[in-house]
């Protein structure tokens, strides 16, 4: 099972322990789970240029996977984890058995803070160990990573066709928007939507309902 943490572009394995409930926790007892910083995130470091976008990403995870000899494997990804979920899906469909996407980010009149979570980001890295990163090569990432719609990563189209088992836990914010979440659910024709599951006893339940569905889709 492969883990991509929340955080955007900061996402990084201890942003887990701020979510409402965290899979490391609850599924290292029956997966081998794989929990990971993205590049230039926690303790990960790489290069950067205006090349870089949602591919250089997927390529990190896939060859992290490759690495430590997973052949299939379950995602699950939360926040910004969600569009990797499903950029996986698009690049390996036939390694990803099913992906659980934990309040996916989605546009819904919000680009502009994405822009602004990135730049600050950017701006981190740049007062760093980034300095000498040219404005248009930050300019030219961003938009690769945000100028786009719905999932930022992969269209409506996909999500149509996509036949991986989902499972979609609501977001219900700016940045983790409700219709993105309903959107996928409804476009996808093997989704489930489980709308509660942060606070009180709804959390428990949705605890059991992801278990349940990963092992249904145990890989083979």
């Amino acid at each position: 099972m492969l883990l991509i943490a929340p955080g955007d572009m900061r996402s990084a394995i201890p942003f887990w322990e701020r979510a409402p409930w965290n899979p490391i926790a609850h599924l290292a007892d029956r997966y081998r789970v794989i929990a990971m910083d993205q590049r230039n995130a926690g303790a990960s470091r790489a290069p950067i240029s205006g090349r870089d976008g949602w591919h250089t990403y997927i390529a990190d995870q896939l060859a992290l996977m490759d690495h430590l000899g997973v052949d299939c494997f379950h995602v699950v990804g939360m926040c910004i984890g969600g569009s990797y979920g499903m950029g996986l899906i698009q690049a390996a469909p036939a390694r990803v058995v099913s992906a659980v996407l934990l309040q996916p980010i989605g546009l819904d009149g919000n680009r502009e803070a994405f822009y602004e979570m990135f730049d600050g980001w950017a701006n981190e890295l740049r007062a760093t160990s980034h300095g000498a990163v040219a404005d248009e090569a930050w300019n030219h990432f961003r938009s690769n990573m945000y100028d786009s719609d719905f999932l930022f990563n992969v269209g409506r189209d996909f999500v149509r066709a996509c036949q991986t088992p989902l499972l979609i836990l609501a977001g219900n914010d700016l940045y983790h928007p409700a219709s993105t979440s309903r959107e996928v659910a409804e476009l996808a024709p093997n989704a489930e939507l489980i709308q509660d599951w942060k606070e009180g006893p709804a959390v428990e339940v949705a605890k059991a309902r992801v278990a349940a569905f990963l092992a249904s889709h145990a890989p083979s």
